[in-house]
Protein backbone atom coordinates (compact mmCIF):
# COMPACT_ATOMS: atom_id res chain seq x y z
CA UNK A 1 0.00 0.00 0.00
CA UNK A 2 1.32 3.92 -1.16
CA UNK A 3 1.86 5.92 1.66
CA UNK A 4 -0.46 8.21 -0.42
CA UNK A 5 -3.09 5.25 -0.45
CA UNK A 6 -2.94 4.58 3.70
CA UNK A 7 -3.22 8.86 3.51
CA UNK A 8 -6.41 9.04 1.63
CA UNK A 9 -7.98 6.04 3.68
CA UNK A 10 -6.64 7.81 6.89
CA UNK A 11 -8.74 11.06 6.07
CA UNK A 12 -11.91 8.85 4.78
CA UNK A 13 -11.84 6.96 8.65
CA UNK A 14 -10.91 10.57 9.76
CA UNK A 15 -14.15 11.65 8.24
CA UNK A 16 -16.44 8.75 8.90
CA UNK A 17 -15.62 8.98 12.65
CA UNK A 18 -16.69 12.10 12.67
CA UNK A 19 -19.84 11.82 11.29
CA UNK A 20 -20.48 8.86 13.93
CA UNK A 21 -19.84 11.48 16.63
CA UNK A 22 -21.77 13.94 15.31
CA UNK A 23 -24.76 12.20 14.03
CA UNK A 24 -24.49 8.95 15.79
CA UNK A 25 -24.22 7.08 12.54
CA UNK A 26 -23.76 7.57 8.64
CA UNK A 27 -26.18 11.13 7.38
CA UNK A 28 -27.72 8.71 4.95
CA UNK A 29 -28.91 6.02 7.09
CA UNK A 30 -29.60 8.25 10.40
CA UNK A 31 -32.05 10.35 7.94
CA UNK A 32 -34.28 7.62 6.95
CA UNK A 33 -33.89 6.05 10.02
CA UNK A 34 -35.40 8.85 11.77
CA UNK A 35 -37.42 10.05 8.74
CA UNK A 36 -39.53 6.46 8.55
CA UNK A 37 -39.80 6.10 12.16
CA UNK A 38 -41.03 9.86 13.00
CA UNK A 39 -43.85 11.09 11.52
CA UNK A 40 -43.57 14.77 12.42
CA UNK A 41 -39.99 14.96 9.91
CA UNK A 42 -39.90 13.09 6.47
CA UNK A 43 -36.65 11.73 5.50
CA UNK A 44 -35.53 14.79 3.42
CA UNK A 45 -36.30 17.33 5.87
CA UNK A 46 -34.57 14.98 8.12
CA UNK A 47 -31.55 14.43 5.96
CA UNK A 48 -31.46 18.72 5.97
CA UNK A 49 -31.41 18.63 9.43
CA UNK A 50 -28.76 16.40 10.14
CA UNK A 51 -26.34 18.38 7.33
CA UNK A 52 -27.06 21.66 9.41
CA UNK A 53 -25.63 19.78 12.22
CA UNK A 54 -28.37 18.85 14.16
CA UNK A 55 -27.40 15.50 16.55
CA UNK A 56 -29.06 12.75 15.40
CA UNK A 57 -29.35 10.79 19.19
CA UNK A 58 -30.67 13.53 20.79
CA UNK A 59 -33.08 14.70 17.78
CA UNK A 60 -34.63 11.28 17.88
CA UNK A 61 -35.39 11.03 21.68
CA UNK A 62 -36.81 15.04 21.32
CA UNK A 63 -38.93 13.72 18.02
CA UNK A 64 -40.29 10.39 20.09
CA UNK A 65 -41.31 13.18 22.90
CA UNK A 66 -42.87 15.77 20.63
CA UNK A 67 -45.13 12.91 18.79
CA UNK A 68 -46.33 11.81 22.21
CA UNK A 69 -47.16 15.18 23.38
CA UNK A 70 -48.87 15.76 20.32
CA UNK A 71 -50.61 12.84 20.03
CA UNK A 72 -52.10 13.95 23.85
CA UNK A 73 -52.96 17.40 22.68
CA UNK A 74 -50.11 18.65 24.61
CA UNK A 75 -47.83 20.84 22.32
CA UNK A 76 -48.81 22.60 19.66
CA UNK A 77 -47.63 23.07 16.04
CA UNK A 78 -44.43 21.87 14.44
CA UNK A 79 -41.57 23.77 16.34
CA UNK A 80 -39.47 21.83 18.32
CA UNK A 81 -36.22 23.82 20.21
CA UNK A 82 -34.10 21.03 21.44
CA UNK A 83 -31.28 21.52 23.86
CA UNK A 84 -28.71 19.51 24.33
CA UNK A 85 -26.80 19.59 27.34
CA UNK A 86 -24.05 17.05 26.38
CA UNK A 87 -22.24 19.89 24.97
CA UNK A 88 -20.21 22.87 26.70
CA UNK A 89 -21.75 25.27 27.21
CA UNK A 90 -19.02 27.32 25.11
CA UNK A 91 -20.52 25.36 22.25
CA UNK A 92 -24.26 26.21 20.32
CA UNK A 93 -26.22 23.57 22.07
CA UNK A 94 -29.66 25.03 21.32
CA UNK A 95 -31.74 24.56 18.14
CA UNK A 96 -34.94 25.89 17.03
CA UNK A 97 -36.24 23.50 14.01
CA UNK A 98 -39.31 23.75 11.90
CA UNK A 99 -39.92 20.25 11.18
CA UNK A 100 -42.72 20.68 8.42
CA UNK A 101 -39.05 22.75 6.36
CA UNK A 102 -36.65 20.93 7.53
CA UNK A 103 -35.06 23.93 8.64
CA UNK A 104 -33.37 25.69 11.66
CA UNK A 105 -34.44 28.88 12.66
CA UNK A 106 -32.15 29.10 15.40
CA UNK A 107 -28.86 27.39 16.73
CA UNK A 108 -27.49 29.90 19.49
CA UNK A 109 -25.64 29.06 22.88
CA UNK A 110 -27.71 28.59 25.87
CA UNK A 111 -26.90 28.13 29.66
CA UNK A 112 -27.19 25.73 32.33
CA UNK A 113 -27.86 26.31 35.83
CA UNK A 114 -24.96 26.66 38.25
CA UNK A 115 -25.62 23.93 40.24
CA UNK A 116 -25.12 21.98 36.95
CA UNK A 117 -21.65 22.26 36.29
CA UNK A 118 -18.75 24.34 35.23
CA UNK A 119 -18.53 24.43 31.36
CA UNK A 120 -20.26 21.32 31.65
CA UNK A 121 -23.40 20.33 32.98
CA UNK A 122 -23.72 16.82 34.36
CA UNK A 123 -25.92 17.11 37.00
CA UNK A 124 -29.94 18.00 36.49
CA UNK A 125 -32.81 18.65 39.42
CA UNK A 126 -36.85 19.18 39.41
CA UNK A 127 -36.01 20.70 43.40
CA UNK A 128 -36.49 24.56 44.00
CA UNK A 129 -33.33 26.19 45.40
CA UNK A 130 -30.97 23.71 43.67
CA UNK A 131 -30.18 26.19 40.93
CA UNK A 132 -29.87 23.20 38.42
CA UNK A 133 -31.07 22.63 34.78
CA UNK A 134 -34.30 20.41 34.47
CA UNK A 135 -34.05 17.66 31.68
CA UNK A 136 -37.14 16.58 29.53
CA UNK A 137 -40.23 17.72 27.54
CA UNK A 138 -41.44 21.21 28.07
CA UNK A 139 -44.58 23.24 26.64
CA UNK A 140 -43.46 26.95 26.35
CA UNK A 141 -46.39 29.15 27.94
CA UNK A 142 -46.96 33.18 28.14
CA UNK A 143 -44.07 35.70 27.71
CA UNK A 144 -43.98 38.58 30.74
CA UNK A 145 -41.40 41.32 30.87
CA UNK A 146 -39.40 40.47 34.13
CA UNK A 147 -36.62 40.69 36.42
CA UNK A 148 -34.84 39.71 32.94
CA UNK A 149 -36.83 41.94 30.43
CA UNK A 150 -38.91 39.50 28.07
CA UNK A 151 -38.51 36.53 29.00
CA UNK A 152 -40.97 32.85 28.60
CA UNK A 153 -42.17 30.92 30.73
CA UNK A 154 -41.83 26.55 30.48
CA UNK A 155 -44.26 24.06 31.62
CA UNK A 156 -41.91 21.08 32.48
CA UNK A 157 -44.64 17.80 31.28
CA UNK A 158 -42.45 15.37 32.83
CA UNK A 159 -43.91 14.44 36.23
CA UNK A 160 -40.56 14.19 39.36
CA UNK A 161 -38.22 15.56 36.28
CA UNK A 162 -39.47 19.23 35.41
CA UNK A 163 -42.72 19.27 36.38
CA UNK A 164 -41.50 22.09 38.75
CA UNK A 165 -40.42 24.27 36.23
CA UNK A 166 -43.32 26.82 36.85
CA UNK A 167 -42.65 27.29 40.49
CA UNK A 168 -38.93 27.08 39.99
CA UNK A 169 -39.61 30.25 37.54
CA UNK A 170 -37.38 28.01 34.68
CA UNK A 171 -37.78 30.60 32.05
CA UNK A 172 -35.99 31.58 28.24
CA UNK A 173 -34.87 34.81 28.80
CA UNK A 174 -31.61 36.62 27.14
CA UNK A 175 -28.46 37.33 29.70
CA UNK A 176 -25.16 38.97 28.79
CA UNK A 177 -23.22 36.44 30.18
CA UNK A 178 -24.58 33.69 27.47
CA UNK A 179 -22.87 35.58 24.76
CA UNK A 180 -20.31 34.53 22.19
CA UNK A 181 -18.04 37.09 23.27
CA UNK A 182 -18.19 35.38 27.06
CA UNK A 183 -17.79 32.19 25.90
CA UNK A 184 -14.66 33.15 24.15
CA UNK A 185 -13.08 34.87 27.03
CA UNK A 186 -13.78 32.24 29.56
CA UNK A 187 -13.71 29.11 27.38
CA UNK A 188 -17.50 28.78 28.57
CA UNK A 189 -20.89 30.72 29.48
CA UNK A 190 -21.95 32.05 32.55
CA UNK A 191 -24.71 30.17 34.47
CA UNK A 192 -27.77 30.72 35.34
CA UNK A 193 -30.24 29.52 38.10
CA UNK A 194 -31.70 26.87 36.08
CA UNK A 195 -32.46 28.82 33.04
CA UNK A 196 -31.88 28.24 29.17
CA UNK A 197 -30.83 31.71 28.53
CA UNK A 198 -29.80 32.92 25.34
CA UNK A 199 -27.96 35.70 23.58
CA UNK A 200 -29.64 39.04 24.14
CA UNK A 201 -28.91 39.57 20.16
CA UNK A 202 -31.15 36.90 19.70
CA UNK A 203 -33.77 36.39 22.90
CA UNK A 204 -36.54 38.28 21.38
CA UNK A 205 -37.02 36.70 17.76
CA UNK A 206 -36.58 33.33 19.44
CA UNK A 207 -38.78 33.76 22.42
CA UNK A 208 -41.83 34.97 19.52
CA UNK A 209 -40.77 32.19 17.59
CA UNK A 210 -41.22 29.50 20.16
CA UNK A 211 -43.98 30.59 22.00
CA UNK A 212 -47.54 29.64 22.48
CA UNK A 213 -47.30 26.12 23.09
CA UNK A 214 -44.59 24.54 20.92
CA UNK A 215 -42.34 21.72 21.95
CA UNK A 216 -39.03 22.41 24.23
CA UNK A 217 -36.44 18.96 24.55
CA UNK A 218 -33.22 19.21 26.84
CA UNK A 219 -31.41 16.29 26.09
CA UNK A 220 -29.12 14.47 28.49
CA UNK A 221 -27.44 11.02 28.26
CA UNK A 222 -28.78 10.17 31.30
CA UNK A 223 -30.16 6.42 30.92
CA UNK A 224 -32.40 6.46 34.20
CA UNK A 225 -34.35 9.43 32.70
CA UNK A 226 -34.94 7.91 29.04
CA UNK A 227 -35.54 4.78 30.37
CA UNK A 228 -38.32 6.02 32.93
CA UNK A 229 -39.26 9.06 30.78
CA UNK A 230 -43.34 8.67 29.46
CA UNK A 231 -42.93 10.52 26.59
CA UNK A 232 -40.15 7.72 25.28
CA UNK A 233 -42.19 5.32 25.75
CA UNK A 234 -45.74 5.58 25.23
CA UNK A 235 -47.50 4.00 22.16
CA UNK A 236 -48.84 6.96 19.52
CA UNK A 237 -51.78 5.77 17.02
CA UNK A 238 -52.03 6.17 13.15
CA UNK A 239 -54.71 8.19 14.02
CA UNK A 240 -53.01 10.41 16.11
CA UNK A 241 -50.17 11.09 14.02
Amino acid sequence: MTSRTCIANAIVFVFTVFFIAVFGGAPAHAANEIGMRFAAVSPSNAERLLASGVPARPLRHALRAFECARSRGLVEGSTLTLIDYSRPSALRRLWVLDLARGEVRFHELVTHGRGSGEAASTRFSNVAGSHQSSLGLFRTAETYVGRHGYSLRLDGLEKGINDRARDRAIVIHGADYATPVVARQFGRLGRSWGCPAVDPAVHRALIDTVRGGTAVFAYYPDPDWLAGSDYQSCEISTAAR
